[in-house]
């Protein structure tokens, strides 16, 4: 999911070095108004792989692509076969202490708001509100054709009933949800249509080559217009969907902080780049401004 990067940048050798100190971030949030931007990489302390670093998915796997799932049954009973399975793995997932501390910064009223480039709900798991989810949500399926939204979980109660012996062993889970698996290991897999129209349904989410809707960059581009700076969590910013925020932040005179292990494509417009694991480093900011990072998990379904 996510329209398809570039990868051919690679990090200026006149940037900055990255840091181990946390202070410039906690003291960006203890000023309020931070709008917070978060990639997969928030989210592999929860067992959920990203995309790009070392042994990241995209050296094994390739996403499917929006033209190919419209375009192929074939392509969608590939698609649905890996992503019923992945799912189980999604749905298991729990919020880690990064998720938590990012929550604990909104109910302390330090956010202008959130952004998140990925699909897997454990921001609002973890107690965040509001939180854009630019690439869509895997919770939710949408019909092609009549429109229709329903949650995932009937989806995947459907699809239980359909293939009750539909039991394969992945080699490994996606960003996206979708589990490694061979063809012959997908084999006869049914799909099922929309229940009020008989259309294709599709997960609720942003593909590769498929564009992030209008009227949800528009509202990003709001929250940036409207936050005093920018604070990117675990993301890569190798795709332009997360990237044109940080460019718009830094041409408007906004500090732009990243905490990443690895180098961005946004470093350039940083103000710094904190290089540390997500979790050990945002829960040592919230213990600098005295928060706990603790909270109520919300419910998955």
């Amino acid at each position: 999911m996510r329209m398809r990067p570039t990868l051919s940048w690679t990090p200026a050798a006149d940037l900055p070095p990255a840091t181990a100190d946390v202070m410039p971030v906690a003291d960006v949030l203890s000023a309020g108004g931070v709008l917070v931007v978060t990639g997969a990489g928030i989210s592999t302390e929860s067992g959920i792989p990203d995309y790009r670093s070392e042994g990241g998915s995209l050296s094994r796997h390739t996403p499917m692509t929006y033209q190919d799932f419209t375009g192929s049954a074939q392509a969608r009973r590939r698609y649905w076969a890996r992503s019923h399975l992945g799912w189980r793995t999604f749905a298991r997932a729990r919020p880690n202490a990064g998720h938590r501390a990012v929550a604990a910064f909104g109910r302390h009223g330090l956010l202008a708001g959130m952004i998140t480039q990925n699909v897997d709900g454990l921001h609002q798991a973890a107690g965040s509100d509001g939180v854009v989810e630019l690439h869509g949500g895997l919770d939710r399926v949408v019909c092609l054709s009549c429109g229709a939204v329903r949650p995932r979980r009937e989806l995947a109660a459907r699809l239980e009933e359909a293939n009750p012996r539909f039991e394969p062993v992945a080699a490994g889970i996606n960003p996206d949800g979708d589990a490694d698996l061979t063809d012959e290991q997908v084999g006869g897999f049914r799909v099922v249509p929309c229940t009020l129209c008989g259309g294709i349904l599709k997960p609720d989410v942003v593909f590769f080559g498929e564009a992030v809707p209008p009227g949800r960059v528009g509202q990003c581009r709001e929250l940036v217009r409207e936050a005093t700076s920018l604070l990117v969590l675990g993301s890569s910013l190798t795709v332009m969907s997360g990237l044109r925020f940080v460019r718009q932040a830094a041409e408007a005179g906004k500090p732009v902080l990243i905490v990443n292990r690895d180098p961005t494509r946004g470093d350039q417009y940083a103000v710094t780049r904190v290089a540390l694991p997500l979790g050990a480093a945002l829960t040592a900011v919230a213990g600098r401004l005295g928060l706990p990072a603790d909270g109520e998990e919300a419910p998955r379904d």
